[in-house]
């Protein structure tokens, strides 16, 4: 696929898709702030509570993701967008009404939690198969790193955000600021003026081969297979850093949480110029190389944690610099999301993104428990070590497939003749 310098701020149905995510993303960062804060200050949640409310919006994904990618493709995306997003906005305005009639327990908290996971699931899948449709092929890529972009913003300046207004409105009712951000989505999701192509049903076919097509699909396709090899491993290896890195700077470190915080929002910079620089290193490099080069990037920046010593400003200067390696995600994240929107069949795109989301969210958390126990037997920084190594070696899977040599998207014409039979 030929990827033209083009402008999508003049394409007025992607413009609305992407007010109604960039208000949605700041106000999810206000709740994942929020939440937490709901349920020690209010609720006075234990160690294990809070460790439930934690695991509970995770297991989403793993039980319900196929289930997700089915409906995608059976229904029309852009209804499901409108309705799980003004599911979302019920569940968590259930939040600050309850504790405004002081009935809020951590039985509801739970319970919003579970049915938010699984209504995020389910726009996240929708989402991701709905923008090929939204905009012409070869602007998929250009979408996609706006849209991470808007992510990139609200992970710097969501968590303050949510800081002042918990200050301001307490924890519980912070969290009405998420609910109308999710009716905000929904009406500039109403207001897109394209219209979706009819869903294609293939007539006989069994409910049990419909579900598990997506998995097929990956499988059987050497370069599906092959990010899905990647995303597995990383999410794994990236447990290792999700369960460990904040207590091996604080407590071997010895870092202040407001050094942390100059420290993570140093990663979010890097996840702004990587969200932009995606299309631009794609053209210039390709796609093969600017995959693998980011993976490499990554890893590379991680090795910097366990190497962290010396005085707090020697460790920080070390951790800034693993924090600059989280360039390589968004530029990973928006080129792969890309790839495979280009090159899965749209009645089957949902189906496989759910797939994608299950193996990475799903090993995250294994990645993170066998993290945990490995620190315990052999220390933090070896195990951070295994951890960076692993994700280093999360690319094999990308230099030993057909991804490797690809210069560009294929277009639909080299689909159909060179990838006719990754079709399932």
């Amino acid at each position: 696929m030929h990827l033209r310098p083009t402008n999508l701020w003049h394409n007025s149905d992607f413009l609305k898709l992407w007010i109604g995510q960039t208000i949605s993303e700041f106000g999810s960062r206000v709740t994942l702030v929020a939440l937490p804060l709901v349920a020690v200050l209010v609720l006075n949640a234990t160690p294990f509570q809070m460790g439930l409310l934690a695991g509970i919006g995770g297991l989403a994904s793993l039980v319900f993701g196929l289930g997700a990618g089915l409906l995608v493709d059976r229904l029309r995306r852009r209804p499901i967008l409108i309705v799980t997003e003004l599911g979302r906005a019920v569940v968590l305005g259930s939040i600050p009404v309850a504790a405004s009639f002081g009935i809020l327990s951590m039985r509801q908290v739970y319970v919003v939690v579970a049915t938010g996971g699984i209504l995020t699931v389910l726009f996240d899948v929708a989402y991701q198969s709905y923008l090929p449709s939204l905009v012409e092929r070869d602007h998929v890529l250009e979408g996609n790193s706006k849209l991470a972009l808007s992510s990139s913003f609200a992970e710097i300046a969501g968590p303050g955000l949510a800081g002042i207004l918990v200050q301001l409105l307490t924890a519980p009712m912070a969290i009405l600021v998420d609910a109308l951000s999710f009716l905000a989505s929904a009406l500039t999701v109403w207001l897109v003026g394209k219209p979706e192509a009819d869903v294609i049903s293939i007539p006989g076919a069994h409910i049990w081969e419909d579900f598990t097509s997506g998995l097929r699909a990956v499988t059987h396709s050497p370069i599906r297979r092959a990010i899905a090899g990647h995303s597995a491993t990383a999410g794994f290896f990236g447990g290792f850093f999700a369960s460990l890195y904040v207590l091996y700077a604080i407590r071997y470190l010895h870092l202040s949480p407001a050094l942390m915080g100059v420290v993570i929002a140093v990663g979010g910079v890097g996840n702004i110029l990587g969200a932009a620089m995606a299309p631009r290193l794609m053209r210039r490099f390709g796609l093969g190389a600017t995959l693998i080069g980011s993976i490499l990037v990554m890893g590379t920046a991680t090795l910097m944690i366990p190497l962290a010593r010396g005085s707090v400003v020697a460790a920080t200067a070390f951790l800034m610099a693993a924090q600059v390696g989280d360039v390589g995600w968004p530029i990973y994240n928006v080129c792969e999301l890309s790839l495979r929107q280009a090159i899965t069949p749209d009645d089957l795109l949902g189906r496989v993104n759910a797939v994608m989301q299950m193996l990475f969210r799903g090993f995250l958390p294994v990645g993170s428990i066998c993290a945990g126990a490995l620190a315990g037997s052999m220390g933090m920084r070896p195990t951070l070590t295994v951890g960076a190594v692993g994700l280093m070696l999360s690319s094999v899977w990308l230099l030993f497939s057909p991804v490797r040599t690809m210069r560009e998207y294929p277009t639909s014409a080299a689909f159909d003749s060179g990838y006719a039979a990754e079709r399932i």
